[in-house]
This record gives structure tokens, C-alpha cells and sequence, in this order.
């Protein structure tokens, strides 16, 4: 009997051990808003939060005392309740934002269902509007759901902006997989005026020769990636993409390429397992076209709990006072309000985090990397580890980088792979993507041996004629620029024939 109890006393300690791992952070609460649906800080000051009331309301909440620092409800336009899943949805400051004012919203106008990408510039930081600018409006009336919402500064400094597939069931509206629809998309774009347009698209998109407004989509397929986030340690995109019937997602997309022109496979796919499959490629389309998520999820809870519904995306952790939660993804689900957390590149490895958000609307992180949960019930709260986080008022917002650099490829061919001895070759060098190439320089060696070089013509190619005394490997290259890598072509090898004797 004795050792049985010793037995079930061990039992016990290592249950209440692993509950206590489990929970190893808690919530503390900012405070309580009017249907809260976001929250993010002033890039320099992580101690200055932002929590975005749906109706159009954006509260400033600063050593504890709560402002309103901007108030477009008139713009938003929902009076008393918002219709559907419209209403303001997101902010991003911009990197520059104690400096500049500017200041982006997103939000799905409850009139007209359009989703409107705006700028705000406030007057030295106060809650003065200067302009609200719209720098992106995208259609969306038919339906009054998935509309997306998030918008994030990316590592590169470009504004990454999520949009839902136009709603309904099945993606009836066919926008995720078509190209000239900004529905069912992350697009990517420089917000600032240029040219006498509202907006740029940066070096590096990976549909820049469509035409406007289609050449601002970074990458398809997808329902409604309400949230999505990018790691601050890596600068890898992370996108929870809500699901249908079946399962839910998490795409993830490393640095530096964070998915341009990834096809997340909707309405070919929900999760792993097949889609509705109404769109007519989706029956032609080879798996290969599609990006695998890293993580689905059933809407039935193997633990036969609550049914699940809808993920709501976080954030990979970067906390280091959160203990073992660092370096893990951690995300909710709408209708179960457990907080989860896991390995990206270990699926398995999934867990609850013993922490309850009820009516969890979204995930929010500060500038020096500390996170916060959002209830639609009301309550924005941090969440908090044994140790406090050492975070000063003064945080110092990350430099943008450049762009990432586009893949690049140079064709090689001869006209013929013999060549008398002394006589000349005729060598053609090409370039793709040939956007933007024309005019630059491309040379051709033999081994180390440089034998000329000379500017891309307007369809990208040049063309040599060395004289070939031996036989020899020549190949083309082209140096690296603004927008693509350096690249080399394959050894393309040349014969000599010599006169024979009479």
C-alpha cells in the first residue's frame, strides 16, 4: 500500500509539473474597449499600445491611461453594430511613424462592403487627422464576410496587406485563384504616392508585369487569412487562413522570398485534403502548383471538446520571458478560445497552452516583441511569463532591409556545336524575367577568360561571334541589380574541326 501511494504521489507531481509547463504564462489585462479587433504599438515606443475598436475608434493606451488617439467612424460607416465581418480591421504605423505621423488602416466600409487600404497622418502625434488618404479600395459587395483585414510593415519595409476571397460558400466569386482579382490574396506594395498614383509596386513582385492593380498581388489561393505576422527574429510570413467545412491552416513562407507567388491552393484545397474544386483549373492543376500548409487542424476536437471553427493567426514567439513558448507559434481558434501553441516545422508537436480567451478576435505584438490577446467580449491583455520582460519605453524600431532580390536565369545556345578551326562561332545569351534587364550588360567567357561582352537588346538577348581556334566551354553571365540576383549560364561546349589532309 505504501508504495502504491509513493506510486500515485510521483503520478501526480508529474501531472501537476506538466500542467505548470503548460501554463506558464498568464494574462494580464491592458484594459476594456468597445468590440475591440486589434492591437499594435508605436514602433518606437513599445510601451505606447494602439487597440482598434471595429466601429472605427483607435485607442491610445499609455502608462495605463486610455485616449482616443483617432476616430474614423464616419468613414467606417457602421452605426450601432457593423454588418457581417465589416468594420475597421486592422492598423500598421509606419516604420517612420514617430517621425512622419503616417499611420495605415484597413478597413470594409458597411455601406458598400469595399475594403479601403487608407493612410492617416496625425499632427505631431496627437489625434489630430490630417488627411486620410486612400491609397487601395478593392471591391466587395456581394457578400459581407471575408474580407481579410490584416496589414503588416514586412522585414523588407513594403506593406503587406491580406484579403479575403469576396465570401460566401465555395468561393462562389472564383477571385482566389484568378489573377485579376485582388480577393483571396496577400498583395504587397510601397503605400507612398509615386508618379502620380496612390501608391508603387516595390522591385521583386512576382506579377509586375500585369496590369494595375493585379501586379500588387504577392500570393494567392487562400479563403480569408484574417491574420497573418511575420517573425521579427527572421523575417519569415506566417498566415492563418480560415477555413470552410473542414479544416483549418497555417501557410508559412520563409525569408527571403516569403512566398511571391505562392499559390496556397483555395478552392482547389481546404487544408491538406481536397476543396470544393469549382474553379475550372483546380481539375487540371498539378499538386506541385500548390503550397503545402504547415499545419491543419479538424474543426472536431480529438479530445471530443468544443467543435473548432476558425483560426485565429498569431504570432511565431519571440519573448524570451515566455520560457518554453519561445520560438513556437502560438494561435487560438474563434469558436474554442484555447490558446495553442506549436513547432512549425514539427506538426506533432502541437499543445494547449491552458490559457482561455473567450470570443478570441485576434493576436497583437508590441515593438520589442511582446504579445497580447484580443476578446470581442472587450478585454485586451499581455501575456506575461514568470519574469517580466525587459522592454524600455525607447525601443528602437528594426531598419528595413532591402527588397528581396528576384531569381534570375541566362539561356545559352549555339548555332552549331562544331566550329572550323579559326572560323566563328555564333553564340546567343538570353535573359529572363526580361522586365527591366534591357540595356544591361552581359558578357561571355571561356572558362576565366573573358571574350566580350555587350548590352541586352530590347528582347533581352545578345548575341557573340568569338572565332574558335580550340575546343572550349563558354558561358554568360550577368551581374546582380536592384531587383535581381546575379546569374550565370550553363557550360555550353564547342568542337573544333580541323582540315583534313589530301
Amino acid at each position: 500500500m505504501r508504495l502504491l501511494r509513493s506510486v500515485i504521489a510521483i503520478v501526480l507531481a508529474m501531472l501537476l509539473l506538466g500542467a505548470a509547463s503548460a501554463a506558464a504564462a498568464s494574462l494580464q489585462p491592458i484594459g476594456n474597449f468597445e468590440d475591440p479587433i486589434y492591437v499594435t504599438s508605436d514602433p518606437g515606443n513599445a510601451n505606447r499600445l494602439f487597440v482598434v475598436e471595429r466601429a472605427g475608434r483607435i485607442q491610445q493606451v499609455e502608462n495605463g491611461a486610455v485616449s482616443t488617439f483617432a476616430d474614423i467612424r464616419s468613414a467606417v460607416g457602421c452605426s450601432g453594430t457593423c454588418t457581417g465581418e465589416r468594420g475597421l480591421l486592422s492598423i500598421a504605423p509606419a516604420p517612420d511613424f514617430d517621425s512622419s505621423g503616417r499611420l495605415y488602416v484597413d478597413y470594409a466600409n458597411n455601406a458598400t462592403g469595399a475594403i479601403h487600404v487608407a493612410e492617416l497622418t496625425a499632427v505631431g502625434g496627437t489625434a489630430s487627422i490630417v488627411t486620410l488618404r486612400d491609397v487601395l479600395v478593392i471591391p466587395h459587395s456581394e457578400e459581407s464576410n471575408h474580407n481579410g483585414g490584416q496589414l503588416q510593415f514586412g522585414p523588407d519595409g513594403y506593406l503587406y496587406i491580406s484579403t479575403g476571397d469576396g465570401g460566401g460558400s465555395d468561393d462562389v466569386h472564383h477571385n482566389s485563384q484568378n489573377l485579376k482579382s485582388l480577393l483571396g490574396k496577400i498583395l504587397r506594395i510601397d503605400p507612398l504616392p509615386s508618379g502620380g498614383q496612390p501608391y508603387s509596386v516595390p522591385p521583386g513582385n512576382p506579377f509586375a508585369t500585369a496590369a494595375a492593380p493585379w501586379n500588387t498581388i504577392w500570393s494567392y489561393g487562400l479563403r480569408n487569412p484574417f491574420r497573418f505576422s511575420f517573425d521579427r527574429l527572421n523575417g519569415a510570413l506566417t498566415i492563418g487562413d480560415v477555413g470552410q467545412g473542414a479544416r483549418e491552416e497555417v501557410d508559412y513562407a520563409p525569408a527571403p522570398l516569403l512566398g511571391a507567388g505562392a499559390n496556397y491552393g483555395w478552392n482547389c484545397r481546404e487544408g491538406l485534403t481536397k476543396g470544393p474544386a469549382t474553379d475550372e483549373g483546380c481539375a487540371t492543376s498539378s499538386p506541385s502548383a500548390f503550397t503545402d500548409p504547415v499545419f491543419d487542424y479538424t474543426h472536431a476536437d480529438p479530445t471530443g471538446g468544443p467543435a473548432r471553427c476558425a483560426i485565429i493567426g498569431g504570432y511565431i514567439v519571440r519573448d524570451p520571458s515566455l520560457g518554453d513558448l519561445y520560438g513556437r507559434y502560438l494561435y487560438g481558434d474563434l469558436c474554442v478560445g484555447q490558446l495553442h501553441s506549436l513547432e512549425l516545422a514539427n506538426p506533432s508537436s502541437d499543445r494547449s497552452e491552458g490559457i482561455h480567451v473567450e470570443n478570441l478576435n485576434s493576436f497583437g505584438e508590441d515593438s520589442c516583441g511582446r504579445l497580447y490577446t484580443v476578446s470581442g467580449d472587450g478585454q485586451v491583455s499581455r501575456l506575461v511569463g514568470a519574469t517580466a520582460a525587459v522592454c524600455g519605453a525607447a525601443t528602437t524600431a528594426p531598419a528595413p532591409y532591402s527588397p528581396p532580390l528576384s531569381p534570375s536565369f541566362v539561356g545559352i545556345k549555339a548555332v552549331a556545336g562544331k566550329v572550323r578551326h579559326g572560323g566563328h562561332a555564333w553564340i546567343t545569351a538570353w535573359v529572363s524575367p526580361c522586365k527591366g534587364r534591357r540595356g544591361e550588360l552581359i558578357k561571355l567567357r571561356e572558362g576565366r577568360r573573358r571574350l566580350g561582352s555587350h548590352y541586352l537588346s530590347r528582347a533581352c538577348s545578345v548575341n557573340f561571334r568569338p572565332r574558335i581556334r580550340h575546343a572550349g566551354s563558354f558561358h554568360a553571365s550577368i551581374g546582380e541589380d536592384a531587383t535581381y540576383v546575379a546569374a550565370s549560364s550553363r557550360k555550353l561546349r564547342i568542337r573544333v574541326l580541323h582540315s583534313q589532309a589530301r
